[in-house]
């Protein structure tokens, strides 16, 4: 199997430029599903640490980078929206957050809130023990004892311990951002949320934070994340 990716067929959450070369790095497989952009796209394209694959490797080889607390040592490991990259020898951490536009970036946090990730809520189910589990938006499943949680609630997953830290319910009132769609990367707080009869998507409309310029909108369900203050990059 191929380990390149055409760019002009990547997704166009990817951070890369379509038609300045033919090829790009294949994902590998991991979270995120599709939608995961290859770790040594974010160290060579957008950081520019890194001039090729050997040195990406070399770089992972020495457990200079973490992922979610994690060392990693695939280079093509994917990587995706509120994932936590770390890199302890140059006291450098980023959050991956969309932008306008809905491209992945990197924003630069404190090591303090490097410890811990966001994971959106896609889905629960009753599992062995009596006990809930809950799919995040990235493929990762987390169990609970008390079933507090409900689908498009957010919450706060320590990097250590992989145990629930904090809780967003997606509710009227929620700050959200829109993570894709025509309005992706805009911030705002949940104004009202229409439920559709059938199996149409919810639509949501969402109001300009005070202070900002955008004005507000409206979106599918689907399309937004609860988060709060400290996920927006003003926590440095």
């Amino acid at each position: 199997m191929s380990n390149h990716q055409k760019r002009l067929s990547v997704p166009k959450s990817w951070p890369v430029e379509r038609k300045t070369d033919t090829f790009t790095v294949k994902a590998g497989a991991g979270p995120h599903g599709k939608d995961g952009v290859p770790l040594v796209i974010l160290l060579r394209d957008v950081l520019g640490y890194v001039d090729s694959k050997k040195e990406a490797r070399y770089a992972l080889s020495e457990d200079a980078i973490l992922v979610n607390g994690d060392p990693i040592n695939d280079e093509q490991r994917p990587i995706g929206m509120f994932d936590i990259i770390a890199f302890p020898g140059r006291e450098e951490y980023y959050r991956v957050f969309p932008d306008e536009g809905g491209r992945l970036a990197l924003t630069a946090i404190d090591a303090d809130a490097a410890d811990s990730r966001l994971g959106k809520v896609d889905g629960k189910r009753q599992v062995t023990g009596g006990v809930t589990q809950l799919s995040l938006h990235d493929g990762t499943n987390v169990t609970v004892d008390e079933d507090e949680y409900s689908v498009n609630d957010s919450v706060v997953v320590d990097n250590e311990s992989k145990e629930i830290v904090a809780h967003f319910p997606y509710e009227e009132g929620a700050l959200v951002t829109a993570i894709r769609g025509n309005h992706a990367g805009k911030i705002g707080t949940v104004d009202e949320i229409d439920v559709t009869s059938g199996s149409g998507s919810n639509n949501v409309t969402v109001s300009a934070d005070e202070g900002e310029d955008e004005d507000g909108f409206k979106t599918v369900e689907e399309y937004v994340v609860v988060i709060d203050e400290n996920f927006t990059g003003d926590d440095e």
